[in-house]
């Protein structure tokens, strides 16, 4: 199961204690869920592909309403049709009754409320996407108005989701790791926090790791070019007259190279007589080289 479907998993389990936040959840599913088109006759119709959602209001309709009976005869309250999963309370009394306890508004909303209904508007409506891959949260609403009422309910708990039209829906998403991480608790959904965090932690790990090999790679890398160059320029050198003109202190420097061409220059510095430090090597090595190069472009040099 994806990480998304997992997290659905947990939330459809968890049922708030309190009425006033089962009606919350109840309203984020309904809003995200129901189908205004079709209460013209009176009845309410709530539909999903997604079957947890669909269930978990069967359930909070169940303990909010007491609603413990089918409403057809050897039929189930909620059935499959095709992909969707289809939830229809046909009794135009019950149903104008459930809505109307379950119009919900920002500003008389209590924090655990503002939980529930982001749970709710989650499960009838989110995905996050696998955090080993990328750092993604997002929730489909059908309108604008659905999109900006529940930014309001994530700013409640200081989380910042931004808002995009993506064909005919508004979507809300959060890309911020740590938002994410806050907004899996602020649903209630622990047993993803930890998943979430676990799967951050080593990602992070990995990219850190990864960062110093490149480097250390890539340091490796100039190195080894950089003595080549030295050991062509040395090569060069050593094939002419001009070698015989050097001072013993580059000769020296000259010779410690050719021999030890996997060397650093902390390490040709411990070889010299006297020792001598990284900077002490490399300007004889640079020496070394820009004699080299004038020798072969005199030119554009000069010979100094």
């Amino acid at each position: 199961m994806s990480f998304s479907g997992n997290i659905k998993e947990e939330l459809e389990r968890l049922i708030a204690p309190s009425r006033h936040c089962q009606l919350a959840e109840l309203a984020a599913i309904y809003d995200f869920c129901g189908k205004e088109t079709e209460e013209r006759d009176g009845k309410m119709v709530i539909s999903s592909e997604n079957e947890l959602a669909v269930r978990k209001c069967f359930t909070l309709l169940k303990k909010t309403f007491n609603m413990n009976k089918d409403y057809r005869q050897n039929e189930p309250l909620y059935r499959k049709i095709g992909a969707q999963y289809r939830l229809e309370i046909e009794d135009a009394k019950d149903a104008d009754r459930i809505r109307s306890a379950v119009k919900v508004t920002e500003d008389v909303m209590r924090s655990c409320c503002r939980r529930a209904y982001i749970r709710g508007a989650f499960l009838a409506a989110g995905s996050v996407s696998d955090p080993e891959k990328s750092y993604h949260l997002e929730i489909v609403c059908q309108d604008e108005r659905r999109a900006h009422f529940l930014a309001g309910l994530l700013e409640s708990f200081e989380i910042q989701a931004k808002i995009i039209l993506r064909k005919k829906y508004h979507v809300l998403y959060v890309k911020d790791g740590t938002k994410i991480v806050e907004t899996l608790n602020v649903m209630g959904a622990h047993i993803a926090l930890m998943d979430f965090e676990n799967m951050r932690i080593l990602k992070e790990m990995r990219n850190t790791v990864n960062r110093k090999v490149n480097c250390e790679t890539a340091n490796i890398q100039k190195t080894v070019t950089a003595a080549q160059r030295q050991i062509d320029d040395i090569r060069h050198l050593m094939s002419i007259d001009a070698y015989k003109e050097l001072s013993a202190e580059l000769k020296e420097m000259a010779e410690l190279r050719i021999a030890h061409p996997e060397a650093s220059l902390k390490e040709l510095g411990e070889l010299s007589t006297p020792a001598l430090g990284k900077s002490g090597v490399n300007h004889r090595l640079r020496k070394l080289s820009r004699i080299a190069q004038e020798t072969l472009h005199p030119k554009t040099t000069g010979l100094r």
